[in-house]
């Protein structure tokens, strides 16, 4: 495939990504820090925030499945969450996790587990676009080219 259509394809991509709000605009910012110097940089922050997201969703499904539910510990889960999907752009997460937040709050745990789930399933989406992203930034640098920004 030619590089040029790789990277059209790569700008149609991430701006479905904005599109369907998977992504919002501290993603951008989060790329323009990127340089020769650290080319991996968003790669690795984005790493980092799904290995920790993977600990806290853990964390949460274990919390929420006990007797008797320690409803800080799920809002200390639940405000990290947020606060580290909102670092990386991650819009629909981020948007969950007010619900969830609220959910807890409020003690209800039939809400937080239904919003657990959707969180889940947000996190797996918006891993599996990034991933998706970030082979196509791949295969543009191996043809020899930059990516668009």
């Amino acid at each position: 495939m030619a590089v040029s259509n790789l990277q059209k394809q790569y700008i149609d991509y991430k701006a479905s990504l904005f599109h369907e709000a998977v992504l919002d605009e501290q993603f951008e910012q989060l790329q323009q820090l990127q340089d020769e110097s650290n080319p991996q940089f968003v790669v690795e922050v984005v790493s980092i925030f799904f290995k920790d997201s993977e600990r806290i969703l853990n964390d949460l499904t274990k919390t929420l499945t006990q007797q008797d539910v320690d409803f800080k510990k799920v809002g200390a889960n639940v405000h990290q969450l947020k606060g580290s999907s909102s670092s990386i752009g991650a819009q629909r997460v981020q948007r969950v996790c007010i619900a969830f937040r609220n959910f807890g709050e409020e003690h209800n745990i039939e809400g937080c587990l239904q919003t657990l789930q959707l969180v889940k399933h947000e996190c797996a989406i918006v891993q599996n676009k990034l991933e998706s992203l970030f082979k196509l930034e791949q295969q543009i640098m191996a043809a020899g080219s930059s990516v668009p920004r």
